[in-house]
């Protein structure tokens, strides 16, 4: 009864989640001003990711968008600031 109860309330927080537009999968859905967690890097080029890395960019850290303009993003990571294309902030999952 009481994980059919804990999966009905998952659900239901997962529509609204659907629906109000809060789910964020990667970066450059992400709201501006708001930290986010790295949940992964998602991309095959071995070189994009080791790129990342040495931002700071990798599972369980924080990561917050500053501004957007056209495809470039300013991100905070490590109490440092950087600009990335669309094409980093889609492989930043968070």
């Amino acid at each position: 009864m009481a994980d059919s109860l804990v999966s009905g309330i998952t659900n239901i927080i997962y529509e609204f989640n659907e629906t109000s537009g809060n789910l964020v999968k990667c970066l450059s859905e992400a709201k501006v001003n708001v930290e986010y967690t790295i949940k992964e890097i998602e991309t095959d080029d071995e070189e994009l990711k080791n790129f990342l890395f040495t931002l700071g960019c990798y599972k369980g850290e924080k990561v917050t968008v500053i501004s957007v303009l056209s495809e470039n993003y300013i991100i905070s990571v490590k109490d440092a600031r950087y600009s990335i294309d669309e094409e980093l902030a889609e492989a930043i999952v968070v």
